[in-house]
């Protein structure tokens, strides 16, 4: 055995502690959701959860999500600054017998823009969800595959909330 490298007792006290917390936290889930994460689930989670690096994968992941989530509520924030500075310019510029008629007009053209922006923001965020599925199913962590059934993908949300709940503790 390498130096460093642990024992087969310590990685066996490790699995243990995994999936002894992987199933209290699965106690704790909706009950709809519960039989959706079965021991066989539980068990392979702590299995891959004994390489570090699958808690490293899902912190990027994060880090990632959370650098995206932004840069989308910018470019929304962007738009509705844009439509703010549209109307603004419009009192500025019509009389004001005609401005009910154009603010009526804006705003429509606006709540059209916003809402076509939105969609494109959703399926960019869809995409995310997608590529995050895709790294996870590539490195092999159970429960991973691409979907977008609702209730599959709160499960896999359930299972990156277990995984990063367990790389804040101190395993054993």
């Amino acid at each position: 055995m390498e130096l460093g490298e642990p024992t087969p007792e310590a990685l066996q006290r490790k699995l243990y502690f995994l999936l002894e917390q992987l199933q209290e936290m699965a106690r704790e889930l909706p009950p709809k959701y519960q039989m959706r994460v079965p021991i066989e689930l539980l068990s392979g989670l702590a299995n891959c959860l004994l390489n570090e690096t699958v808690f490293e994968i899902v912190i990027g992941l994060m880090e990632i999500q959370h650098v995206t989530e932004k840069h989308l509520f910018q470019q929304r924030q962007q738009v509705i600054n844009k439509h703010t500075l549209e109307i603004q310019n419009m009192i500025n510029t019509t009389a004001p017998e005609q401005q009910d008629l154009q603010k009526a007009i804006l705003l429509e053209r606006h709540r059209e823009e916003l809402r076509q922006t939105d969609m494109k923001l959703v399926l960019q965020l869809d995409q995310k969800v997608s590529d995050q599925q895709v790294t996870l199913e590539k490195a092999g962590v159970p429960g991973f595959f691409v979907t977008n059934k609702p209730i599959e993908v709160k499960v896999q949300m359930y299972l990156l909330d277990f995984i990063l709940r367990l790389s804040k503790m101190d395993i054993p």
